[in-house]
């Protein structure tokens, strides 16, 4: 095991570790959250650890971590199913993760619109294919610096940062996974959009020409921000009354 890979492994232990007096409670309840998820959503999840605390600085976001809600299947083989997520975890690498494990956490559903079945296939299998790929730790080694002291790093250069990974194709960081099996599919995240002037039937018609974004360059406030991603609030995605709400200072 090379130097590098070792004090890789070593941050990536130190930076992992939850910081509970950071965390936020979750928004959702977790049996109403598991319900509201659907095949192809993306969580995101807020984080409480010292690599959150980096990843939300970098991007200037609520959120930290995105993972692929895949349905409900067994953990282990013989076991009664669960919601299943697919991730990527920074010392565990691509990984399939129970729901509950997010349960306590401050978290956001990201719902891309008119997936066909077959298509929602698809997608999960491309993250399913990559389970057992490690995490990029030189991204770790170039987030770390930055943890002891938080320079004044411009809003432009940012984003540039967290792409400061190896990109070796056995190796992976949550978010661009996730640009990566959207890209796969073809559905838009933040795509570059190139505006074009055509002539058709006669009268000048507008139309909009999308360019894919290099999947390194992806976060997980992107998710958040796209507006090919719908925002669903387990809470008002049932039945909701507010004036059937009880507060405190009811007679």
């Amino acid at each position: 095991m090379g130097v590098m890979n070792l004090l890789g492994r070593r941050l990536a232990h130190f930076l992992a570790q939850p910081r509970h007096h950071q965390a936020r409670p979750s928004t959702s309840d977790p049996a109403l959250l598991a319900r509201t998820l659907r095949r192809g959503d993306v969580l995101l999840v807020e984080g409480s650890s010292r690599f959150s605390t980096a990843i939300k600085y970098l991007t200037q976001s609520t959120w930290s971590h995105a993972a692929l809600y895949i349905g409900e299947e067994p953990l282990l083989e013989g076991g009664r199913p669960q919601p299943m997520l697919i991730d990527v975890d920074v010392e565990q690498g691509v990984r399939r993760i129970a729901l509950s494990e997010f349960a306590e956490q401050h978290t956001r559903i990201c719902r891309p619109r008119g997936l066909s079945a077959a298509v929602v296939e698809q997608l999960v299998g491309f993250m399913r294919a990559r389970i057992g790929y490690s995490y990029d730790l030189k991204n770790i080694v170039d987030l770390a610096r930055y943890l002891l002291r938080q320079p004044p790093v411009p809003t432009y250069m940012r984003r540039r940062l967290i792409a400061l990974g190896s990109g070796e194709p056995t190796k992976a960081i949550c978010s661009t996974l996730l640009a990566q099996a959207f890209e796969s599919i073809r559905y838009p995240i933040l795509p570059e959009i190139e505006t074009v002037q055509s002539q058709e039937g006669g009268s000048e018609q507008r139309q909009e020409i999308l360019h894919i974004r290099n999947y390194s360059l992806y976060t997980p406030r992107d998710f958040d921000v796209s507006p090919f991603f719908e925002v669903v609030k387990p809470r008002l995605s049932c039945e909701f009354d507010y004036l059937a709400l009880r507060w405190g200072d009811d007679a």
